[in-house]
């Protein structure tokens, strides 16, 4: 038996001592019944394991789902909603209400929850970037609102420094942008002019080179000094009248970055709602100026304008606004305490494996992730075969850069361990002489 087999085996016989002795303090109540045959009972790590062979996914369209040792990444369906998240859409699909009415409202209270002059819901990030920038582009102005996308009038460029390109800033041109890239500071600088509608930068930017290669150099090497600071790019866009619109979809923790964030003076800021927030996946916010808040209101449903597809349900909309206030009543520190426990737990099942590492080290959010590298001369696999394995065995395992816990649920750390070990032990077993 494992040391993971024997964990869970004594988490089980503690379970049924507990259970033995509760009973014995209690007189039956009715008369001794024929014995039923007794039910199996698993212990937690092997009930998710069949939970995930198990489910509507499986029984309806044969995919199996995964083990989420993953950030909130889209393509692999962002984080879980909490059961209150649930229940509240759910009361919501029983009622009608006016859309307008109900959009108004939600961003209100949103916006007094981060301190913001105002905020919108959006479908995500995405949608938070693109109404951001159509915002920015028309103004208040009916005729520019009505001809995005396609501006003819000469503000229309957006201009991101180079350190702060990423894929999703195609949003930008979505709403009828133009993107134009600053190579250094100066470049910045002598960009800025009549023709710029707004500033984009990303938040995660200044932590971290998040192109670097992710094997063997970690992750989060800090950038190099030709990435801008967020301070600087807003003060020299502010100093030209232009306004910033700050991307910082996935930054949290630390939960106070949006206010941060705003206080340092970013005029619109784009969050995600499924993803630390814990609300739907399609849904976001976008907060920060009222005006330009205001504005990027009349492109969204349910006004007939650019944002019309970005439809969001009404109980989307509720599911956001509860998931809201349940992030900002948490105990952060616990939470990440809780992931960080896990993480120790899970580096240290995976000692012992010749050829591997396993550390619990800080990332740049501020809690701990599991570093896999291993010796290619004892372990001869790419990172690539390690995913592909992790990722079509039973359980399935995705995870990115590095093992992350925050998605991971109680039990579920075992799993992963157990076949991570059994993985990598498989592999030196069979390595050639």
């Amino acid at each position: 038996m494992t040391e993971l087999d024997r964990r869970a085996f004594m988490g089980l016989a503690s379970a049924a001592t507990l259970g033995a002795g509760a009973a014995a303090t209690v007189a039956p109540a009715q008369p001794a019944q024929p014995a039923q045959p007794a039910r199996p009972v698993r212990p937690a790590p092997e009930a998710i394991a069949h939970d995930l062979e198990d489910n509507v996914y499986v029984r309806l369209l044969g995919v199996r789902p995964h083990l989420g040792a993953h950030e909130h990444i889209s393509r692999l369906s962002s984080s879980r909603m909490p059961p209150e998240v649930i229940a509240a859409m759910s009361e919501a699909n029983e009622y009608f209400v006016e859309m307008n009415e109900l959009m108004d409202a939600a961003g209100a209270h949103i916006a007094k929850g981060l301190g913001a002059e105002a905020a919108l819901v959006t479908t995500g990030g995405f949608g938070s970037m693109v109404l951001g920038c159509a915002g920015c582009l028309t103004g208040a102005d009916p005729a520019k609102v009505a001809a995005l996308p396609h501006p003819t009038w000469p503000r229309r460029e957006v201009l991101i420094p180079k350190g702060h390109r990423f894929d999703y800033d195609r949003a930008y041109r979505v709403a009828g942008a133009t993107l134009v890239e600053a190579t250094d500071r100066d470049d910045f600088i002598a960009m800025l002019g009549p023709a710029t509608a707004m500033v984009a930068i990303l938040a995660c930017a200044e932590k971290q080179a998040i192109f670097a290669p992710p094997f063997p150099v970690r992750r989060n090497r800090p950038p190099g000094p030709e990435v801008m600071k967020l301070a600087d790019a807003i003060a020299l866009a502010h100093a030209a009248g232009v306004p910033v619109l700050l991307d910082m979809a996935s930054d949290m923790p630390p939960h106070t970055n949006p206010r941060r964030f705003l206080e340092m003076g970013a005029d619109l800021i784009a969050i995600s709602g499924g993803k630390g927030i814990q609300g739907p996946q399609a849904t976001g916010i976008l907060a920060g100026r009222r005006d330009l808040v205001q504005a990027a209101r009349l492109h969204h449903y349910p006004n007939d304008q650019l944002g019309r597809g970005m439809k969001l349900g009404k109980e989307s909309v509720i599911g956001l606004v509860v998931a809201f206030d349940r992030y900002l009543a948490l105990d952060h520190e616990a939470v990440i305490t809780g992931w960080n426990r896990k993480a120790r737990w899970l580096a240290n099942a995976l000692q012992g494996i010749r050829g591997l590492s396993a550390e619990a080290v800080p990332n740049t959010m501020g809690y701990l992730d599991v570093d896999l590298q291993w010796d290619q001369g004892v372990l001869p696999v790419t990172v690539a075969q390690v995913k592909d394995a992790l990722r079509t065995g039973r359980p399935r395992i995705e995870y990115d850069l590095a093992i992350r816990t925050r998605q991971l649920r109680d039990g579920e750390e075992v799993l992963v361990a157990k076949r991570i070990r059994e993985y990598f032990e498989g592999v030196s077993a069979n390595r050639p002489a």
